[in-house]
């Protein structure tokens, strides 16, 4: 029987919703390099969808639903599914808000484009909750509890695939000279991976992820070289990304397994965990169902004793949203940081210190305020 997801109810101060308004911002970057991308053409804007909710006395809330190529599909669902019965509505419980919301559009799927809206209506909804209470979102989510929130969050270096041992080499240095203790990879061979090792040495962690790329009889194969150059865990080596059994059959490799970024609400999580298909989960704020679902997953992680890796390739609400999460969860172990140079943040959030940690923000809410100049500057109409 599939497990029935926990922490259903979620109350905060009544709150109705006056206005929600959607806006697409696509912010060139430079990788520093030929980054090859992930899909099926490499990018180099960062394309987000920004969601914006009022409540009746004027008070603001923002998210972020996952973008990239995606985005104005994403804003269509939410202007035309999400707005129409949200606006003019109290909400009182935003983990029901989440799952009737959820259950109200599952005829348009389960997961993509349909959980990103969600995601940002709900991120935002909780950033107005935690506005109204006078506190930061972390403060919130850990009111109930006899503990503080952590004032730092761990970050590692998040770099783009290269295919290129130079490009791998050269940037991975720089991300340790910027301060991150930890570096991610996205490339697909072991020279590539061994280029950034030979580049950095041995004592700074390196990750690998895959996107699904390999098969599991190619992970197999190359374990021992991934053993050898220290790579501290393996990210999504097959696809499907949700074929649990798969992934439970690559534990004992040697290398950690890590997945989740693309699995479908906490219900994914608690079959792949009951599975034992991964070492580390990894949700994705703006991607599995807002601050709401995170929190769900994370519920499910603890129960089992996995540690969460979350996906944060963002800069915007989805970024701080993850800091606030990671500051009050502490099941938490770092979160990534997207190793590009960005032509300008809508907000910007502080840079890693000495240890590769960033403050988390102390502001109401997500302590997230767009600054003007680079929204009117960025954004672009729907396509």
């Amino acid at each position: 029987m599939r497990p029935e997801p926990p922490l259903r109810n979620m109350p905060v101060e009544p709150m109705t919703i006056r206005s929600v308004t959607t806006t697409l911002v696509e912010i060139p970057f430079d990788d520093g390099g030929k980054g090859e991308g992930i899909t099926p053409t490499a990018w180099h804007t960062l394309e987000v969808l920004l969601v914006r909710v009022e409540d009746e006395l004027g008070n603001v809330g923002w998210g972020e639903g996952f973008g990239y190529f995606t985005v104005d599909a994403a804003k269509a669902l939410v202007d035309r599914l999400i707005t129409p019965v949200l606006v003019g509505t109290t909400v009182d419980d935003l983990g029901a808000w989440n799952l009737a919301t959820q259950r109200r559009l599952h005829l348009f799927g389960r997961y993509g484009v349909t959980m990103f809206a969600i995601s940002g209506v709900d991120m935002a909804l909780w950033d107005l909750a935690a506005r109204r209470a006078g506190v930061p979102l972390h403060g919130l989510l850990t009111a109930s509890e006899d503990r503080r929130a952590a004032e730092t969050v761990p970050f590692y270096a998040s770099l783009v695939r290269y295919g290129d041992e130079e490009a791998v080499a050269r940037m991975a240095r720089r991300a340790v000279a910027h301060g991150f203790k930890e570096l991610k990879l996205h490339e697909l061979t072991v020279p590539d991976i061994a280029a950034a090792r030979a580049a950095v040495g041995p004592g700074v962690p390196i990750a690998v992820d895959v996107n699904c790329n390999w098969t599991s009889a190619l992970a197999r194969e190359l374990a021992p070289r991934l053993r050898e150059l220290g790579v501290s865990w393996l990210e999504e080596p097959v696809f499907p990304p949700e074929d649990f059994a798969a992934l439970a059959a690559l534990a004992d490799i040697g290398v950690p397994i890590a997945a989740g970024e693309n699995w479908c609400t906490s219900v994914q999580f608690a079959e792949a965990l009951a599975a034992s298909a991964v070492a580390f989960t990894q949700p994705s704020v703006t991607k599995v169902g807002g601050v709401s679902e995170f929190l769900r997953v994370a519920h499910i992680s603890a129960r089992h004793g996995v540690p969460l890796l979350p996906h944060c390739p963002y800069f915007g609400p989805g970024f701080f949203a993850s800091l606030h999460l990671a500051a009050a969860l502490p099941n938490v172990r770092a979160l990534e940081y997207h190793f590009v140079d960005v032509e300008a943040w809508l907000a910007q959030p502080g840079r890693p210190d000495a240890n590769g940690h960033i403050a988390v923000p102390d502001g109401l809410g997500l302590g997230f305020e767009p600054d003007p100049d680079v929204l009117a500057r960025y954004t672009r109409a729907p396509r």
